[in-house]
């Protein structure tokens, strides 16, 4: 099997750590029970392929013990490191930073309740290495309630793939493979998490699927539910805006502004045309406001565009301030 990467040393976030191939990167939220399992599962499927590894767990403020677990482990295990954040900041804050802690050329993430299944990570990397920037996992036969997860998640699937343009049969799954570069240039916030494989594509990145295994839950409860829906919703608004428009803000707010002003003028010149040419009042129609407003909007919309343009030059990820604080970080170096 190809190697991904020559291993080399190098200076990250005050560590000096070695280039694995890979960098598996694990989310956990009051997971202490799946954890043992999990870890030992990620390194077993790892250890029988030729690619070099690190383990890395971020903690998103447990309260069941997994954080102390997981600082134990990291002082014993010399392919684990546990990034333990000060508080529950949500999936999305835990998983950028397991992309800022990688050191690997290749990234795999995968959820901590062991419904993924590590044993098809090797399948993902090799998947990887045929030319593809992102692999991303598909629960062809998933393991959960078909009214409260199933049904949702294919309707969610399906708006997604229309509106973004990736078509994808489980944008939900966590295990994906990376190409780190491509990581490490996207900022993430809200719960873009689930959007990856949407703004790798707004990247240019070439993008596939595979069929991977899937299996019930065997401790603790889902953190999922339909509260997210809206969530989900607002950030695929964010994800459309900025496939359409995030070079080009003026093009949506300036044509809006404009085709605003334009209707208010149009009534004006009619209200105008009553006034002057046929001597009625109109000083009591709604028209009359319905014009001002109309056009005091299209104005604004338009300002509102040129402001996008200016604020496109710096975006989100220009303000250097990252969506979680680390409080601690724990582990041996890899070898």
């Amino acid at each position: 099997m190809k190697s991904i990467v020559v291993a080399g040393n190098v200076e990250q976030n005050g560590f000096s750590v070695d280039y694995p191939d890979v960098s598996v990167v694990v989310p956990v939220y009051n997971e202490v029970e799946s954890l043992p399992h999990l870890i030992e599962a990620i390194a077993a499927s790892l250890q029988q392929s030729q690619y070099s590894y690190e383990i890395i767990c971020v903690d998103d403020g447990s309260h069941d013990g997994s954080a102390e677990w997981l600082k134990q482990q990291a002082l014993l295990r010399p392919d684990l490191r546990s990034v333990l954040l000060r508080r529950n900041y949500g999936q999305t804050a835990a998983m950028a930073a397991g992309f800022n802690y990688a050191a690997g050329r290749a990234i795999v993430t995968l959820d901590g309740d062991l419904q993924n299944d590590p044993a098809d990570i090797p399948l993902l990397l090799a998947k990887l290495e045929e030319g593809y920037d992102l692999v991303s996992g598909w629960r062809h036969k998933r393991q959960d309630a078909a009214l409260t997860r199933l049904l949702p998640s294919k309707i969610a699937n399906w708006l997604i793939g229309r509106v973004t343009g990736v078509q994808l049969h489980d944008y939900g799954c966590s295990l994906k493979a990376y190409n780190a570069e491509l990581v490490k240039d996207m900022h993430l916030y809200g719960e873009l998490h689930r959007f990856l494989p949407a703004l790798a594509f707004i990247e240019g990145a070439r993008i596939t699927e595979l069929r991977v295994r899937h299996h019930a839950r065997r401790f603790g409860k889902s953190k999922y539910g339909l509260w997210r829906t809206f969530r989900v919703l607002m950030d695929l608004l964010t994800i459309w805006f900025m496939k359409t428009f995030l070079t080009r803000p003026m093009h949506v707010f300036g044509l809006f502004g404009l085709a605003s002003m334009l209707l208010g003028t149009v009534i004006g010149l009619y209200l105008t045309f009553l006034k002057l040419g046929l001597g009625q009042s109109i000083g009591n129609r709604p028209l009359l406001i319905l014009a001002v407003v109309l056009f005091i909007a299209g104005v604004q919309l338009f300002c509102f565009g040129l402001l996008a343009e200016l604020l496109m030059r710096t975006y989100h990820e220009s303000q250097g301030r990252p969506i979680y604080r680390v409080r601690e970080v724990l582990g041996k170096n890899i070898k």
